[in-house]
């Protein structure tokens, strides 16, 4: 018996981890990918995600064991274009499908954990198809796609906002989001010295996710002259698709990034973040006590990005605008009165951190290898 017990605690284990399209799918997957490897190093994870996701730029720099499927998300906007990439999407499926099955086949996994996007949904399925045990680790307080479909058949879900609930007929586990654990770990004069920024500064951080924010670049934009008057320091991330347009205005005072990889020394060096209220960018911000400026993107599923907006807003720890009235002038003069409150920042900075979940990454891990031990 002891030989045997033996033996079922040191054979490795084989995981599958997927999700991706973007960075709200893709960072919490490699977050509890990395608590697993802490853990438990003998565990062979293999990823993965979609060609058209974020992924593809990202996987490869972390040198992780992945493969991408030739498969996206179902296009929504009405163009000739659209029409065109929709057509390929039967065949596009067809030929992910083929590719999954064959990966279970030579991986042979113990456990599929799906963090949504559409480049989860053929793992998950086909993890539950075979019968082996599968958690569905949810970011948002409306669910997506992936998850709505999935969650009555997973193993367990685990969910980061309690509104979450009513739109699964699943019993879920409320765990928040799980956040890489290097997010908070940056230090303020390192990461002031990395953007060659003046100590003796305030600093505003600026990005719309991954991906970036079409909006909040032409809000920078239009504010660039009058925060510069200010003597205020930006760190602005525009997104790789925006990049070239605003790349221009960079100067000492201002750096304009496509994507920044590094992202704990960015929230370091930071005073105050503007963003959107995406739930990891929530998560994050909070984990890291930032104050914050937060635009919801007015198009997303039920609205939640709004919804987790007022969370932090509700708690003292953000302030939010609408994007459909936006104006730049008030804006700016918001974050130049914020940057000039010591006090208000301190107050905001705590509000932030009482209600970040640090235990989050741990405790769905605890759920996900429970599901094998």
């Amino acid at each position: 018996i002891r030989m045997e017990t033996k033996n079922i605690v040191s054979n490795p284990k084989n995981i599958i981890i997927s999700g991706g399209g973007t960075g709200g799918h893709l960072f919490p997957a490699l977050a509890i990918r990395d608590e697993i490897v802490n853990r438990y190093p003998n565990t062979i994870i293999h990823y993965i995600g979609s060609q058209f996701g974020i992924e593809k730029d990202v996987l490869p720099i972390k040198n992780i064991s992945h493969s991408l499927l030739p498969i996206r998300g179902l296009q929504r906007r009405i163009s000739l274009e659209s029409f065109g990439k929709n057509l390929l999407l039967p065949l596009r499926i067809f030929s992910s499908n083929v590719k999954v099955k064959k990966l279970f086949n030579d991986i042979k996994p113990n456990l599929v954990i799906g963090t949504g996007g559409y480049a989860a949904a053929l793992p998950l399925r086909e993890g539950i198809k075979r019968g082996i045990p599968t958690l569905i680790q949810e970011q948002n307080s409306y669910p997506g796609i992936t998850t709505r479909w999935f969650a009555d058949k997973a193993t367990k879900v685990c969910i980061a906002f309690e509104d979450a609930r009513k739109y699964l007929k699943k019993k879920c586990t409320l765990t928040g989001n799980p956040v890489r654990k290097e997010i908070n770990r940056g230090n303020r004069i390192d990461g002031i010295q990395k953007f060659g920024f003046d100590p003796s500064k305030k600093t505003l951080f600026v990005f719309g996710g991954s991906q970036g924010s079409l909006a909040l670049n032409k809000l920078m934009n239009k504010m660039i002259s009058s925060l510069s008057v200010s003597s205020i320091q930006v760190i602005w991330q525009t997104g790789k698709n925006f990049y070239k347009n605003y790349k221009n205005h960079e100067n000492q005072a201002l750096k304009v990034l496509p994507f920044i990889e590094d992202m704990a020394s960015a929230y370091a060096a930071s005073d105050l973040v503007m963003s959107r209220s995406g739930a990891i960018s929530c998560s994050e911000l909070t984990l890291c006590g930032k104050p914050s400026i937060l635009i919801p993107f007015p198009d997303a599923a039920a609205d939640h990005q709004t919804k987790n907006a007022k969370t932090l807003v509700n708690h003292d720890a953000a302030l939010m605008f609408d994007e459909k009235n936006l104006h730049h002038e008030k804006v700016a003069m918001t974050i130049q009165s914020l940057l000039t409150d010591e006090s208000r920042l301190n107050q905001m900075s705590k509000a932030s951190f009482e209600l970040g979940k640090p235990n989050a990454t741990d405790t769905i891990v605890d759920e996900a290898m429970g599901l094998i031990k």
